[in-house]
């Protein structure tokens, strides 16, 4: 059996929803060398959080599903202005999350759970506002899946503890170079 890989699993992801109507690149656009790193690196610590190589592919495939079908159906133009103005906020959200990570991931003694928290709730809330008529309650459940097993405050400490240091730097390399490319 190979070893999990979010690349892999994105590019087998966009055949089945797309059916081939999109290609291969498309897939590859959305993982990339760096971010397929990270998502592999919240697959490794959801894993070793959970004991559950089931849980962590499914949060890793829901993931990247939503990942694709967000972004397939903002490459067709399917988004209202208000929704854009929603993706919009989504991104800030996102960006805010990601430099907050960071920053507790960079400066001893910083992390704060609910802070994290409260925003991977936030984003979750403006991605569920930006896709909510466009998307089944199926991808609507998977997207709070996702949110919730990573906002959730017992796996958040785990990954600032000292047993997680070691993905914790990869994490936040891969985040870093996320934010400084503008792919963030």
């Amino acid at each position: 059996m190979e070893p999990f890989s979010s690349r892999s699993l994105a590019v087998q992801a966009e055949k089945k929803l797309l059916s081939g109507a999109a290609g291969r690149a498309a897939a590859q656009l959305l993982i990339d060398e760096t971010s397929g790193e990270v998502l592999d690196e919240l697959y490794r610590v959801s894993k070793a959080y959970t004991r559950s190589r089931a849980e962590a592919q499914r949060v890793i495939k829901d993931l990247v599903k939503v990942a694709i079908k967000v972004s397939v159906l903002h490459r067709n133009g399917r988004f209202s202005g208000a929704e854009l103005e929603q993706a919009a906020l989504f991104r800030r959200k996102l960006r805010q999350g990601a430099m907050t990570a960071l920053s507790f991931g960079q400066v001893a003694f910083t992390f704060e759970a609910a802070v994290l928290a409260g925003l991977l709730a936030e984003c979750r809330d403006a991605l569920l506002g930006l896709v909510q008529r466009h998307l089944t309650p199926k991808s609507l459940g998977r997207i709070r899946h996702v949110f919730d097993h990573f906002a959730d405050p017992g796996l958040l400490a785990a990954l600032y503890g000292p047993d997680y240091d070691a993905h914790l730097t990869r994490i936040c390399a891969g985040l870093s170079k996320l934010l400084e490319e503008g792919r963030l």
